[in-house]
């Protein structure tokens, strides 16, 4: 009688074989187009309006780079490539740790707290996740106009730092964590604020850390209301210079200075991501507990 032991075990082999060459395939068309911009930003304008465009790295790196940080502000608006990349971190950071802090007051108010239609303010909290700000941006406008944060930083993040997604998550989070820390922090004599700083803030640290990268993301690509509670270049981040930098034309757009600003765009979330991807994963794990 022939020998099948061998069977399950290439089958097994055959599937995990193919499993990543689906891995590659996909990260493969992911990472090409960043790959792409980052080839394109090493050669110069005319060779990349002369398809097909090489795909090994150009001679003109240094001399693009350069040109972005020093030569390309009259490009950008009379605004310096750095002004961009602070503008950008500032928004980035202060929505991020915004929506952070609210969420995680409100979370732990709803969870630890006993007040009345406490589950009514929950549930309008979490129908906010069906009005995008596109649904609500004539009125926040409006607001920001009669309080005078138009081209200002208070301006740009105040109306984005409230976010559903965030309480709901640290509400999930925080009625995981077991009801007896919150009676022995009690018979220990810990009033409210001394509960959260000593116990809840060590355990959310994971979940604040994946709440941060996605918000920060969120923050890094806003473009719709930059565009619109900004006047002057002075306040523009970086998405929004780089739509300004391309013309109509082909001819009239700085092709190389534009990929160079595109790679510095998509820089900071990458590396974001990189360092936090441990914490990133553990938090979103941990949520979902």
């Amino acid at each position: 009688m022939a020998d099948t032991s061998d069977g399950p075990l290439a089958a097994r082999a055959a599937t995990r074989t193919l499993a990543h060459l689906w891995m590659i395939l996909g990260v493969i068309i992911v990472a090409f187009p960043i790959y792409y911009v980052v080839i394109a930003s090493t050669h110069s304008t005319q060779t990349i309006l002369r398809p097909p465009l090489p795909l090994l790295p150009g001679a003109d790196a240094v001399s693009n780079y350069s040109d972005a940080f020093s030569g390309g502000i009259n490009k950008m608006g009379g605004v310096s490539l750095w002004r961009l990349l602070g503008n950008t971190t500032l928004i980035a950071f202060g929505i991020a740790i915004g929506k952070i802090v609210i969420s995680m007051a409100s979370a732990y108010a709803i969870v630890y707290f006993r007040f009345p239609l406490r589950m009514v303010c929950f549930w309008v909290i979490f129908i906010t996740l069906m009005l995008p700000i596109e649904v609500r941006i004539q009125p926040t406008y409006k607001v920001m106009v009669d309080l005078g944060l138009i081209d200002t930083y208070p301006g740009l993040i105040l109306p984005l730092i409230a976010s559903a997604t965030a309480t709901l998550l640290f509400r999930q989070f925080f009625m995981t964590v077991p009801h007896e820390l919150l009676e022995a922090a009690r018979v220990d004599g810990a009033g409210p604020w001394r509960f959260f700083k000593d116990i809840l803030w060590p355990l959310s640290l994971t979940n604040v850390a994946a709440i941060f990268v996605i918000q920060f993301i969120y923050g890094w690509t806003q473009y719709l209301w930059p565009l619109l509670v900004t006047n002057s270049n002075e306040m523009n981040t970086i998405v929004i210079a780089l739509k300004k930098m391309i013309s109509f034309a082909d001819a009239d757009t700085p092709w190389s200075l534009v990929m160079v600003t595109s790679v510095l765009a998509i820089l900071p979330p990458i590396l974001v991501v990189v360092f936090m991807q441990r914490w990133f994963v553990k938090g979103l794990v941990e949520t979902e507990k």
